[in-house]
């Protein structure tokens, strides 16, 4: 049965030689955008939240007004 996941590629070992290998051709962001990156990430996770905030607000207001 080992003998046949080996023919096969199914071993572990090799699975973590080709994950290696992918790794290293995968191109990393440098400093400076990864910066730049997480501050774009960030600003639009704070206007999300603004957005979500206003809406909530609006509904909630609305319903308070209908059920009355």
């Amino acid at each position: 049965m080992t003998e046949e996941k080996e023919k096969s590629g199914n071993s572990p070992v090799k699975f973590i030689e080709e994950v290696n290998n992918e790794m290293k051709k995968v191109s990393w962001p440098t400093k400076k955008e990864l910066t730049s990156y997480t501050g774009v990430v960030g600003l639009a996770v704070v206007i999300v939240c603004a957005l979500i905030w206003v809406c909530d607000t609006i509904f909630a207001r609305l319903f308070h007004m209908l059920l009355r």
